[in-house]
């Protein structure tokens, strides 16, 4: 079936697709636009599974996309819940140093929050994290009260109904199988339609390198996914009040386990981090050969394994022991115990990684022919997105024939 003509087409129904349609069409109100999602319902995987933390900025590099698009992500994202009735809760953060070889970590978050100009952010004694978590061990904690919660579904579901307003197409369980460029149109093969654009926006998530290697792109990247595996605090455990993260570890490129506050639903213990099997293992036995073979055949993942194989095994190790996890989860609140937690959910995350083994950090966008790509848009980037979609519109506003 032919879906007709659009301006653009967006690849990709999660809210860094859905964000970049919402500026889009702020822009570009005359710009036809169709948004293609291969799952029967929008925001199915990365923006359906995180934890729903609306990331202040600390973290990240003074300049990096990640540290400036996350600072303007949280604004225009509070606002957008704000005006369209979405729920949002500034619970505020603790990042927890338990030993004193953590304090300069500590130190270097306070030290980078502050250039990235997050308000609020202070260091904070023992005796005063205890005042905020009651429960928790620390030497010292990097407090940021504005740290916010909500839950991204509901924030995708108000975009995709904003869109639906301004006449998007919004085209579910179509997955793209090949794109072609014929009469100076792409031509996106679905299976269920073809859909012809003059320029087409790639948000892919777990699988945007291989929409980009359907254009003939060879992104010199892969995405490798990693499982995210949560515990549920039972509704009797009073321990937690908000968000206790450990000061992370300069050796692991993820956060490491924490506690986490739902806006909805229960207290959350996790994630740790294993190597998935296929790029939707959201279970252990989740296993699809034609993604362990291209991870298999591909250098980088050789290279990235031996680097970090002592923390992967580890990770494997605390993915089946329950006392494991629990050990670890114990450091930043000793007082938890085995009966306060039950098994929860899961998450994949898409993390690109180089031909030569190192983990793309930052956000990587890149530019060909009609066609922008989202290579790598990891965790802050459900917050950053409206601020990622304004970033891309600009980029689209000087390689497009857009019309105002």
């Amino acid at each position: 079936m032919d879906s007709g003509k659009k301006d653009i087409a967006i690849v990709g129904g999660g809210i860094v697709g859905l964000a970049t349609a919402m500026v889009l069409t702020e822009r570009f109100p005359r710009c036809s636009v169709a948004i293609l999602e291969k799952e029967s319902r929008l925001a199915n995987h990365q923006t359906g599974h995180n934890s729903g933390v609306i990331h202040a900025g600390i973290y990240y590099k003074p300049g990096s996309y990640k540290a400036k698009l996350c600072v303007a992500g949280v604004r225009r994202m509070t606002a957008f819940c704000e005006e369209n009735g979405v729920a949002f809760e500034r619970c505020g953060k603790l990042i927890v140093a338990t030993r004193e070889d953590e304090l300069p970590r500590l130190q270097d978050l306070f030290e980078r929050g502050t250039a990235n100009g997050i308000a609020g952010l202070e260091m904070v004694p023992a005796e005063r994290a205890r005042e905020i978590e009651p429960a928790v061990a620390a030497l010292r904690a990097l407090y940021s009260p504005n740290t916010a919660i909500v839950d991204f579904l509901e924030v995708a579901n108000a975009m995709a109904a904003c869109l639906l307003r301004r006449g998007v197409e919004i085209i579910c369980q179509a997955r793209v199988q090949g794109i072609s460029n014929k009469d100076g149109l792409l031509h996106i093969e679905t299976g269920r339609i073809t859909l012809k654009a003059q320029n087409l926006i790639s948000c892919a998530g777990l699988y945007s390198d291989e929409i980009a290697r359907l254009m003939g792109i060879e992104p010199g990247i892969m995405v490798i996914p990693f499982r995210g595996e949560y515990y549920n605090l039972q509704p009797q455990c009073r321990l937690v009040r908000g968000l206790i993260y450990p000061a992370p570890d300069p050796e692991f490129p993820f956060l490491g386990v924490h506690f986490t506050k739902q806006i909805r639903g229960p207290y959350e213990a996790g994630p740790n981090a294993v190597l998935a099997l296929s790029r939707e293992g959201y279970r252990k036995s989740d296993v699809n050969i034609a993604d362990v073979w291209k991870m298999l055949t591909f250098p980088g993942f050789w290279t990235m394994g031996l680097r970090y194989w002592r923390m992967g095994f580890y990770e494997y190790y605390r993915s089946f022991s329950r006392k494991a996890f629990l050990r670890a989860l114990q450091k930043l609140v000793p007082g938890l115990q085995d009966e306060d937690m039950a098994p929860g959910g899961s998450g994949v995350r898409a993390q690109c990684v180089r031909r030569d083994g190192t983990m793309v950090d930052d956000f990587q966008i890149i530019e060909a022919p009609h066609a922008i790509h989202v290579l790598n848009a990891p965790s802050p980037a459900a917050t950053a997105a409206l601020a990622i979609g304004e970033h891309i519109v600009w980029l689209a506003s000087r390689s497009f024939d857009l019309k105002a």
